[in-house]
């Protein structure tokens, strides 16, 4: 198992700089049968367009990337295949919500979501929407657009922090951003619960509070999510 690195940052400069993917080309055949798969379980999966990272470097602490774009069933055939292509990263940004109590606030995805009962922090691909009229890919717009739409809260019910940690892990780079509300736990999940029952097809079951190590959920918080709370509840 590859083993996650924290990397705190202090911003990221990504960018839009189209190209084609030949994973996507050569395998298109594999994709389409792997979609109708995944379609035949969850229906409710919609085959948009999502932004991959080809190319990163960090200099003075600052995160350049390059993003290209591509099917979202290309990304979890490429994902679901063990990730052939190792030059493609999938960075996207979290929202590492937090309480006035220190605790922090995960979701637990939906059974109609690609990830089913597992439990994050809310986030998403980077998608062509982030793409701002210079060609920047705005993650932290992206962050705040995502927490809104999977918690319901809005940018203006949270206070985001500066800086980023990037987690490294394999294919994957969470850059997470510290997000807090004012508000007890137990108050802001209740919250969050309540936006929730309110959504036709919310993507979260459930709202998780984490307060220690000892309740972080080995089986369905994935690696870069558990290294990161670990890295912050042990300072």
């Amino acid at each position: 198992m590859t083993r996650a690195k924290i990397v705190p940052i202090k911003d990221i400069e990504a960018v839009f700089a189209p190209r084609e993917w030949a994973f996507a080309r050569e395998r298109q055949s594999e994709i389409k049968a792997h979609w109708t798969a995944l379609k035949a379980t969850s229906p409710a999966l919609f085959d948009g367009r999502v932004l991959l990272q080809y190319e990163r470097c960090i200099e003075d602490g600052i995160f350049h990337a390059r993003y290209l774009a591509t099917d979202y069933s290309a990304f979890l055939a490429w994902r679901d295949f063990g990730w052939p292509d190792k030059t493609i990263i999938n960075g996207f940004s979290m929202a590492a919500l937090r309480a006035r109590d220190g605790a922090f606030l995960l979701g637990e995805m939906a059974a109609h979501t690609a990830n089913p009962g597992k439990i994050y922090f809310a986030a998403g691909t980077p998608d062509p929407d982030d793409i701002t009229p210079g060609g920047e890919v705005d993650l932290l717009g992206n962050l705040l657009r995502e927490l809104e739409e999977e918690t319901g809260l809005t940018s203006r019910e949270v206070s985001v922090g500066d800086g980023w940690t990037a987690v490294l892990e394999g294919q994957r780079i969470a850059f997470m951003r510290p997000v807090t509300i004012d508000m007890d736990a137990q108050a802001a999940r209740a919250l969050i619960l309540s936006r929730l029952a309110k959504q036709a097809h919310p993507e979260l079951a459930d709202v998780h509070i984490v307060r220690s190590v000892a309740e972080i959920d080995e089986a369905r918080m994935p690696p870069f999510g558990r290294a990161y709370l670990r890295h912050m509840l042990a300072r």
